[in-house]
């Protein structure tokens, strides 16, 4: 099941932010928890606590993917594609023309994610990571 996250969420969310994301948002989950931006959590089916979660931010431009992350033993499950999915649908919803992010350059997995769900690359950042250009991508919602 995909839905809003709540404050209650935030140990499993921190949880699978540190295990995931080679670089997280520091500070990033607990704020957007509480809004303005949009976070949805996928949960397990069994034990309904989220097993994955993207944020959004609003700004001049559409909306900025932040963040998305599974948490390792629930990928492959198609998670990430859901998730993806209904927050692209949401963010339509209200209003948002394009969903934009940023990715490693070189990390061919996530940007045949991306691009799998009608992202395209935008621009490259020069030393955007410690070890790595990024790519934004974008897609309109």
């Amino acid at each position: 099941m995909i839905r809003p996250a709540a404050e209650s969420d935030l140990p499993h969310l921190r949880a699978i932010q540190r295990v995931s994301l080679a670089e997280p948002w520091d500070g990033l989950l607990e704020p957007a928890v509480v809004g303005p931006p949009v976070v949805l959590v996928v949960t397990d089916h069994a034990t309904s606590e989220p097993v994955g979660y993207a944020v959004a931010i609003p700004d001049d431009d559409g909306a900025y993917l932040a963040e998305i992350a599974v948490a390792p033993d629930h990928r492959g499950e198609g998670n990430g594609s859901r998730l993806l999915e209904a927050l692209c649908d949401r963010l339509a919803v209200e209003g948002f023309e394009t969903v934009r992010l940023t990715v490693r350059e070189g990390d061919e997995r996530a940007r045949s994610f991306y691009a799998d769900h009608g992202f395209s690359v935008q621009s490259r950042l020069p030393e955007h990571y410690e070890d790595d250009d990024g790519l934004v991508m974008a897609r309109d919602s």
